[in-house]
């Protein structure tokens, strides 16, 4: 074993607060945000954690250690309703592997779930309350809100008198304001909002909020002629709510080549007929003008059939015209091809096209060869005759060139393949 002073003892916590200095503030920052990760993870992640950490420990209720001696890790350890054996059992499957947020939060409380187990547990037997609300102050108890854990507002029959829920009850969030269930508002959401009305009770509790004929926005019972107001779109006559016609009194406003459509309540505006260019109502007989490609024909727009009606429709060489809804289109006839803009017999051909000298025979090939040849040395020795030493070297050299190449299966082929096209 290795003794030292505790001047060596001082020495060596210096150098370590010396050489740790520099990364303090590195050191703090990553504490607070941990800290800040922890208090803005959402209530509900900590109570679906605890949930299944509660889940676990009636999974494990029954369970020992087996297998070893059992009485000795009684005895030495601890039993194993408190032992971490279990603890670890009951984390491990405490979030699910894909649940990111759970698995997270749970990485940063290891400690707190640690120290509940051990040291908390029997003082806080609810881990939600203990962990959740007191330590990681992510959530509140019921009916209150908010960072501070204000109290929601209440009435006779609980928060939110009974009919509607606080905002952010529960949890560090919400304003704490009355979110009230259908059928009423207010503060503690004991009035009957529009559309309801408030029942007749035998006993002596509030009566309930029920709806009114579905056209009515007060009223004081279920039938259509128990109306006290209107909801937009309709007008009150005689209690009862009766449709505005807005097509019919030209409130609506429905933009070009579209029409008004009458609905209970209110309208919609719906597109013409593609014969139309405007219309007053459905289909080609309430056309205000007739598109282009239809033509008026009694009360109706009608197709014009411009491949009967137009001498020459398609004026293209071997073009066909063939008529469609509003328009007409042009192609070729059968048995022609378009190529360039143009209609042209379609002829049929197997294989690639042939060269120039493909037909020929090869007794017709040599002539020709022959013929190149005579031609070239003529001309060459033509003007070698006229005396010019220049053009005499050309043709002696041209000359034995081409019996050369002549001579050789090499030129034979060159002069075979140019001859052929080849």
């Amino acid at each position: 074993m290795i003794h030292c002073s505790s001047q060596m003892a001082e020495w060596y916590v210096v150098q370590a607060m010396w050489w740790s200095w520099p990364l303090l503030p590195a050191l703090v920052l990553f504490s607070v945000l941990s800290v800040v990760r922890v208090q803005t993870a959402p209530c509900q992640t900590c109570r679906k954690l605890t949930d299944s950490f509660i889940k676990g420990l009636e999974k494990t209720s029954n369970k020992n250690f087996g297998g070893g001696n059992t009485a000795w890790e009684e005895e030495k350890l601890a039993k194993y309703a408190r032992s971490e054996t279990r603890l670890l059992e009951i984390v491990e499957a405490a979030c699910e592997k894909s649940d990111f947020d759970c698995n997270k939060l749970l990485e940063q409380i290891e400690d707190q779930v640690e120290t509940w187990w051990f040291h908390r547990q029997q003082e806080a037997p609810d881990l939600f309350d203990w962990l959740c609300i007191e330590e990681l102050r992510l959530c509140c108890p019921p009916g209150r809100f908010g960072p501070d854990c204000k109290e929601c507002l209440s009435g006779p029959g609980g928060v939110c008198g009974g009919l509607g829920r606080c905002e952010g009850e529960g949890t560090r969030l919400g304003d704490g304001e009355c979110v009230c269930d259908p059928g009423y508002f207010g503060q503690l959401c004991q009035s009957c909002a529009d559309g309801y009305y408030r029942e007749k009770s035998s006993n002596h509790s509030t009566p309930a909020c029920a709806a009114c004929y579905h056209s009515c926005k007060k009223c004081s019972g279920p039938e259509d002629y128990k109306c006290v107001d209107c909801k937009p779109g309709w007008i009150l006559h005689d209690n009862k709510c009766v449709d505005t016609d807005e097509c019919g009194t030209e409130l609506a406003r429905c933009p070009s080549n579209t029409y008004c459509h009458n609905t209970d309540g209110s309208y919609e505006c719906r597109g013409c007929d593609q014969a139309c260019v405007g219309c007053m109502g459905s289909g080609p007989a309430r056309c205000k003008k007739c598109a282009r490609g239809y033509k008026l024909r009694g009360a109706k727009c009608l197709d014009v059939d411009e491949c009967s009606e137009r001498a020459i429709a398609c004026p293209g060489l071997n073009e066909a015209c063939f008529n469609e809804e509003g328009s007409f289109r042009c192609e070729c006839a059968d048995g022609f091809i378009r190529r360039d803009s143009i209609c042209v017999e379609n002829q049929p051909h197997s294989g690639p096209e042939k060269g120039l000298f493909d037909d020929m025979t090869d007794d017709e090939v040599l002539v020709l060869q022959q013929m190149f040849f005579g031609v070239v040395i003529c001309a060459l020795a033509t003007l070698a005759a006229k005396g010019d030493m220049v053009f005499t070297a050309i043709f002696i050299g041209g000359v034995a060139a081409m019996a050369g190449y002549w001579l050789s299966e090499k030129g034979d082929r060159m002069l075979d393949g140019f001859l052929k096209g080849r």
